[in-house]
């Protein structure tokens, strides 16, 4: 539509009148005028088309932005007062987010796993060093309703919560007091650009080996063992049932 546009020019549109005849001059002149009034109503739709256009994509992103606002303020909570304690120790539950980088190349689906994999590291609260998400378990909400929220509030990303993969006991870094941990797998399907701690933590999307060395607890990365591990024995099991399917 651009190109015919551009192909006409109103300025120089002329009523060219032959040999001073009136039928030729009216002719012209309506000739004329049907295409004034077409090009203006091309020029009418084509600027419609844009305004909209930018109307859909800023109205859409505000709203988009006013919803995951809205969905982090209800789910944010602070103070311990609420949480689960057992035995004296406090009950605390994490999640490891993770997600698969698309790789064409892969030839081998087990030798490849590790490699596809990605999962997600937040940085402390009183300091630099990375972990992955946890928090304590309140008494109104199950084991897993914890490990979702928890997840959401410190690193933004929310997904499909799948089975436990562990209990951990370590010992409390500031109290002289040991705390109980559940670890669950996230698998990612949404991460939002606001969330409650986003401007008190990062996160950083990293490969296996590098949260390996990068995660500081001992029991985090014990736990992202576990799931590597369930995942390499799932994936040969879904090769096979998709080779039978064939």
């Amino acid at each position: 539509m651009l190109d015919s546009l551009a192909s006409v020019d109103p300025v120089s549109v002329q009523i060219i009148q032959s040999n001073g005849a009136s039928s030729s001059s009216s002719s012209s002149s309506s000739s004329s005028s049907s295409s004034m009034k077409a090009l203006l109503i091309s020029f009418e739709k084509f600027f419609s088309f844009l305004f909209s256009s930018f109307l859909k994509e800023n109205i859409g992103n505000s709203f988009r932005l006013q919803v995951e606002t809205k969905m982090v303020a209800e789910v944010s909570r602070t103070g311990r007062e609420n949480q689960v304690y057992r035995h004296g120790r406090r009950q605390v539950v994490g999640c490891i987010p993770y997600k698969y980088r698309i790789n064409k190349q892969s030839s081998s689906v087990d030798a490849n796993l590790i490699e596809e994999l990605e999962v997600l590291l937040i940085s402390s609260q009183k300091g630099p060093a990375m972990l992955f998400p946890k928090g304590g378990w309140e008494q109104d909400e199950t084991m897993e309703d914890a490990a979702e929220r928890e997840t959401l509030e410190e690193a933004g990303v929310v997904g499909k919560l799948e089975s436990r993969l562990g209990t951990w006991r370590f010992k409390s870094k500031s109290l002289d007091i040991f705390h109980d941990s559940y670890m669950f797998p996230l698998f990612v399907t949404k991460q939002l650009d606001i969330w409650p701690e986003k401007d008190i933590r990062k996160r950083r999307w990293v490969t296996v080996a590098e949260a390996r060395e990068l995660c500081q607890n001992w029991w985090m990365k014990e736990a992202l063992d576990v799931l590597v591990s369930r995942l390499q024995q799932l994936r040969p099991k879904k090769e096979e049932h998709e080779t039978l399917c064939r």
